[in-house]
């Protein structure tokens, strides 16, 4: 059992390596197997493990990689993350990846794909369509086409068939990760103080550079750790973070929030690694092949501003979120210019008015560098709630 410590250290490593060594290091042991690179938010990372290959997260460079080329490709009102990701890919970061999946998010990113294209950035590149439509027949038919165009690229490299088998052992594996990241969430809700907000941003972001099963041996030695009594308690107030689903806080940021007074029990960071809420089933007898990663999107989701929801309103669902996490206030950061959130947030900030919730609200980009103002509003939010309630 590794001491937590070292854990730690080891997948703040990991989470911002630049040059995804782990996984080069990996697809470099068999000729057979792939990279595929993906964007937040979500992507089922099953159906690629089950073809023998394994999804890497394309998540920036957030603020350890300088911009130059990158400006170039994107209006200065664009957010900041396509520009990092176009950094990463002109300095050739991304060259042993055998594809790419740009997940439905916004326009941005839909041109983002098309730019990957025009620059010949891997042996395929899809953009990825969500159905909005979640009747099983319509829109469950739609995103199955939608996923296996993905498994028929990925076979035109690498020849690799995916039976149920091997899909069922994939959804095994991962449904084991979602669950151990749950009992982590879980932990934290009563004990905030035994894992910082940062530990926990930096052990999510290793799992989307590592395999699945050295990533969930971390969160079984993580979650034996943070099981004990460890560390002291602080006056703090318990916030849920929302609006940081795609482009990235700098973890700066996730530490400034704690050290202004909050614990971060709940966030919408790397969403992705948490997006289905309950176990995916295995595959069954007459059941078509991703007929059970189709379900569990369609009826076993979290909500976030890039998913249609008009018959489960997102705000019902936070409202929701807030009462489970038994938290004290909200906290809205999102990326400067970021649509998708910035559309969502009067109607999410009109709830918490309605139901009474304290709530905070500004913007990031992901190379932020100074956080003195942020810090000095959060601890205004966090005092008022401690002196108030």
């Amino acid at each position: 059992m590794e001491a937590l410590k070292d854990i730690l250290a080891t997948c703040e490593e990991i989470a911002f390596d630049l040059n995804f060594t782990r996984a080069k290091e990996w697809k470099s042991q068999d000729d057979n197997r792939v990279i595929v690179g993906y964007m937040p938010i979500y992507f089922p990372r099953e159906i690629i493990h089950a073809a023998n290959g394994m999804t890497v997260g394309i998540l920036g460079g957030g603020d350890r990689k300088m911009i130059i080329k990158g400006d170039a490709y994107y209006q200065s009102y664009i957010c900041h993350i396509p520009r990092s990701i176009m950094e990463l890919a002109l300095d050739g970061h991304f060259d042993s990846f055998d594809g790419f999946i740009f997940p439905s998010i916004c326009d941005v990113i839909r041109n983002l794909s098309g730019t990957f294209q025009i620059l010949g950035k891997g042996k395929f590149v899809k953009y990825m369509d969500y159905p909005q439509n979640f009747v099983a027949n319509i829109g469950g038919e739609f995103y199955e086409n939608e996923l296996q165009n993905v498994l028929d690229e990925v076979y035109k490299i690498n020849h690799v068939k995916v039976t149920p088998e091997k899909l069922n052992h994939s959804i095994k594996l991962f449904n084991k990760n979602r669950e151990l990241l749950r009992k982590i969430y879980d932990i934290r809700q009563e004990f905030p103080w035994r894992l910082t907000a940062a530990d926990v941003y930096h052990i999510v972001r290793a799992g989307y550079m590592i395999p699945v099963e050295e990533h969930n041996q971390i969160l079984e030695d993580v979650v034996y750790h943070i099981s004990q009594d460890i560390n002291e308690p602080l006056d703090n107030i318990r916030v849920v973070v929302m609006g940081a689903f795609c482009e990235q806080p700098p973890v700066g940021l996730i530490k400034t929030i704690e050290l202004a007074g909050c614990y971060v029990v709940e966030d919408d960071f790397l969403l992705g690694a948490r997006w289905i809420q309950k176990d995916i089933q295995e595959i069954k007898a007459g059941g078509t092949l991703l007929s059970s990663i189709s379900y569990a999107f369609l009826n076993n989701s979290t909500y976030s501003s890039s998913l249609y929801d008009a018959e489960d309103p997102k705000e019902r669902r936070l409202l929701e979120l807030i009462k489970t996490r038994k938290v004290d206030g909200i906290i809205f950061a999102a990326p400067s210019f970021c649509d998708p959130a910035l559309l969502d947030h009067p109607i999410l900030q009109k709830a918490c008015e309605v139901n009474n919730v304290r709530y905070i609200s500004f913007l990031f980009s992901e190379n932020t560098g100074q956080f003195k103002v942020i810090k000095e509003q959060i601890g205004t939010f966090s005092d008022s709630i401690k002196l108030w309630e």
